[in-house]
């Protein structure tokens, strides 16, 4: 791949991790931490390009840390790889947009497309609607330039040079086009990423003004099937050169004067039921007067909450040339990469430090600059009064409104690792999740743009929530405790199922507060789905995915008993820690059973009355219907997070949880698989995130020393520094936070409990910035073939075990000694 690095900026010292303008809610104990100064400048270690090949669907435009603008080519509209708008291997460009989702497996966004071309490419002709389709070019793919907060490509046909570049709420374009050809640019409302999984636009409305510098307007977008129902988003573009002239066509069809608007309508079948929707389609078709540059310039605001905010949001952060907004972007890069490393390859530095950079993407700020936010409970509009303790009455600082929440993917590592690189923003992202809780009634589980979705398992905002109160007690008020115990006992309670249905959108309600809670807390597991020959469910007692959501909620509810201990709830504190072992139900421990595979048993679906669902075939799965979420019983049998002890003696004791261990990772694979069982070291399906901790259980037994083989084995083989290089999803930086974790010598298992678990470091040193300070993990005699560790310190103390240390241990001045070895018969070897 060619990558071209130019104009790269000096690494900021500054003092304090940018902030742009949010009110801080941290207190002393965890403050908004500094910039280690490294030797190098990390920013050419960034590459937006990994992770846009093969499943990893980031996209490699222009994007500043946690910008609500991400300005992106599309050259993917439908399908698996338009999630993110963006695939490495394809050369058609659609156009960039100003709205994109890094790495997920459902898109819905593109809003605003900006598409230059001249005469020859786009075959304009006067007066005349030939553009009813949609036009697209082709890239010059060697030319693609992509940078943190930058990106740059050349148009094929015509020798257009695109360059983009972005603050917060403001995209900012050039477009350098050949001398003497026309100034064109195509500006697209209708545009939008995995329409074929039922996004569409709702109503669209463009207006020219009269001075022929300014285009405003706005798009209404939801999914008619139901992922992320309502989307609202209003733009103010102004340009550098007046509008010579303008087509405007909606639904294809030109229509006269400066302003236009669509509005889809709903499609019945015979019977009177909706089918599906028309698209509201508004494309406007401009060109510019010549002036004495080839050069186009445009700023382009977006707003959630009107077009009002679009306008306010140019006016505070447009305004400036391009080159100095793209200078600003590099500045806000460089503080906000605060890690500084030494030793390693450069290809090792370059994952790292573009791992790092993937997961200061989102959550994302969502709040316009006077404060303004779209909030949940359908799109109410909130004045930024950060009243996430309204429920008490209490006046209380203002906290900035954040978004794309992608949580069960996120809570894993993503979370954890803030706590540890901007401990300020994980209190205010606990503390923000509560709000939404008071906006709708439900703690957030896949949060879209003040929408909820109902995606993926159980209500894992607990686990972030029981992280940061449990790391940063002192942060938290004790009502602050008390609405977030609240929020998470309704949240997986389901006796206000009947009130919120009055105020949700039904569907999406029943992907969130699911039928499995329902169960649970009647029968204390959730019953398994069976199906015919037909494929129809033979019992009507059942819940989809019942394995997965049981073992993710009985781990959810081990966290909420840590929000209720730090509340000092003790009743709700037992309640959830004996509701926590409700694990034990889907374990099936039968060493005759299962010989053939070299386990003791299987997490394994319950039907109602008990019994252990037949056929079994622990490789069995199917995506979305069957009893696994994207896995199958090999992968999901591990997932017990919050008590390996009990795991342990449910399995038949030590020597069963690692001949157990052991037979997962070298299990051969059979059977189907889902598109997300990517990475396999056995059916341990190291792409998605359930998988995630499974290298760091061998902790848990006698020989630890594995761990420290399988991590090395991951860093190495599943993460490179080229477009395909992440085996999975990028999952709004989950895979990315992993590896960063990894990359530093430790993980945390458990991701409500402040506790680490060591791996194998990469580097010879990081330091990570910290309050007063900063804080180091050193490696000893590392080398690419040294990756055992001999022994380990912690702030020149042995760890607990030899293996874990908490967090509390992370502090100023403070150093994580490792000793390595080559020698596997040198390793720390534990007797259990």
């Amino acid at each position: 791949m060619s990558i071209s690095r130019v104009s790269k900026v000096a690494l900021s010292v500054s003092a304090a991790l940018f902030m742009f303008g949010c009110n801080s809610s941290s207190s002393d104990s965890n403050p908004n931490t500094g910039v280690v100064s490294p030797e190098v400048n990390v920013l050419k270690y960034v590459d937006p390009f990994i992770g846009t090949g093969f499943n990893g669907h980031t996209f490699p435009g222009a994007v500043v840390p946690e910008g609500m603008v991400q300005l992106s080519p599309d050259t993917e509209l439908m399908g698996w790889h338009s999630s993110s708008g963006y695939h490495y291997d394809k050369d058609t460009l659609f156009g960039f947009s100003h709205t994109h989702l890094s790495g997920t497996g459902m898109g819905g966004l593109g809003d605003i497309l900006f598409l230059p071309f001249t005469e020859e490419n786009a075959k304009y002709i006067e007066d005349s609607d030939d553009y009813r389709d949609a036009i697209s070019v082709k890239m010059d793919k060697a030319s693609e330039v992509a940078e943190a907060g930058y990106y740059s490509v050349n148009i094929a046909e015509n020798g257009i040079k695109a360059e983009l570049t972005a603050s917060e709420r403001v995209g900012f374009h050039r477009y350098t086009y050949p001398e003497g050809q026309p100034q064109r640019l195509k500006v697209d409302l209708n545009s939008i990423l995995n329409s074929d999984w039922g996004s569409t636009s709702l109503r669209n409305k463009l207006t020219i003004s009269e001075d022929g510098y300014t285009i405003t307007g706005e798009r209404d977008a939801a999914h008619f099937s139901g992922w992320a129902k309502n989307q609202k988003i209003f733009f103010h573009a102004t340009f550098d050169k007046k509008i010579k002239n303008v087509q405007l066509l909606v639904g294809g069809e030109q229509v006269d004067g400066l302003s236009a608007e669509d509005i889809s309508e709903l499609v019945y079948d015979t019977d009177g039921k909706p089918i599906k929707r028309t698209k509201a389609d508004v494309t406007a078709y401009v060109e510019f007067e010549q002036g004495d540059s080839q050069s186009l310039n445009a700023q382009v605001a977006i707003s959630a909450v009107s077009a009002e905010g679009a306008q306010n949001n140019h006016q505070a952060e447009a305004g400036v040339s391009f080159d100095t907004a793209r200078t600003q972007a590099s500045e806000k890069w460089a503080n906000a990469l605060n890690l500084s490393v030494k030793g390693g390859t450069d290809s090792q530095k370059e994952i790292f430090y573009t791992a790092l950079y993937h997961t200061k993407i989102a959550p994302q700020v969502h709040q316009d600059v006077d404060g303004s936010f779209r909030g949940m409970g359908k799109g109410s509009i909130r004045e930024g009064e950060g009243e996430y303790s309204i429920a008490y009455g209490q006046a209380t600082e203002a906290l900035p409104n954040f978004s794309v929440y992608s949580l069960w993917d996120t809570h894993k590592a993503l979370h954890p690792l803030k706590t540890i690189t901007e401990p300020t923003r994980a209190v205010q992202y606990a503390k923000n999740l509560v709000q939404k809780y008071t906006e709708s009634g439900l703690l957030p589980k896949w949060e879209h743009l003040g929408d909820e979705t109902g995606t993926m398992v159980g209500y894992p905002a607990v686990a972030v929530i029981a992280d940061a109160i449990t790391k940063f007690p002192d942060a938290f008020t004790q009502s602050e405790k008390a609405l977030a115990l609240k929020a998470a006992i309704d949240s997986s309670t389901y006796d206000n199922y009947d009130s919120l249905a009055t105020e949700w959108d039904v569907p999406v309600l029943n992907r969130t507060l699911t039928k499995h809670i329902d169960y649970i807390q009647k029968e204390g597991f959730a019953p398994a789905i069976q199906r015919d020959a037909n494929g129809d469910p033979i019992d009507p007692d059942h819940t989809i995915e019942s394995v997965s959501y049981g073992l993710e909620n009985a781990f959810y509810d081990w966290a909420i008993a840590q929000i209720a201990k730090a509340a000092g709830d003790t009743q709700a504190e037992a309640t959830y820690l004996e509701r926590s072992k409700g694990y034990k139900h889907y374990f099936d421990n039968n060493p005759m059973e299962y010989a053939e595979y070299g386990v003791t048993g299987f997490m394994r679906p319950v039907m109602m009355d008990g019994s252990f669902m037949a056929p079994f075939d622990p490789f069995g799965t199917a995506h979305e219907t069957g009893n696994y979420t994207e896995g199958n019983a090999w992968q999901w049998t591990w997932f017990v997070p919050h008590d390996i002890a009990g795991l342990k003696e449910v399995m038949g004791g030590e020597a069963a949880f690692k001949t157990n261990l052991e037979a997962t990772f070298t299990a051969k694979s059979q059977g189907t698989e889902t598109p997300d069982m990517s990475g396999l070291i056995g059916q341990v399906a190291f792409g998605n995130e359930p998988s995630h901790h499974i290298p760091y259980l061998y902790n848990w037994t006698s020989e630890p020393w594995k761990t420290q083989e399988v991590v090395d084995h991951i860093l190495d083989d599943m993460y490179l520094a080229e477009p395909k290089g992440i085996i999975g999803n990028e999952d709004v930086g989950a895979m990315s936070a992993w590896y960063v974790m990894s990359a530093m010598g430790f993980y945390q298992v458990n991701a409500a409990d402040p506790t680490y678990t060591i791996g194998r470091p990469l580097f010879d040193e990081v330091s990570i910035p910290v309050a007063g300070g900063e804080f180091k993990i050193t490696a000893e005699n590392n080398a690419d073939d040294n990756f055992y560790v001999k022994s380990v310190t912690i702030n020149g103390q042995p760890l607990e075990d030899d293996l874990f240390f908490k967090h509390t241990d992370i502090k100023a001045g403070g150093k994580l000694h490792f000793v390595m070895t080559g020698d596997k018969n040198e390793a720390m070897t534990l007797v259990r």
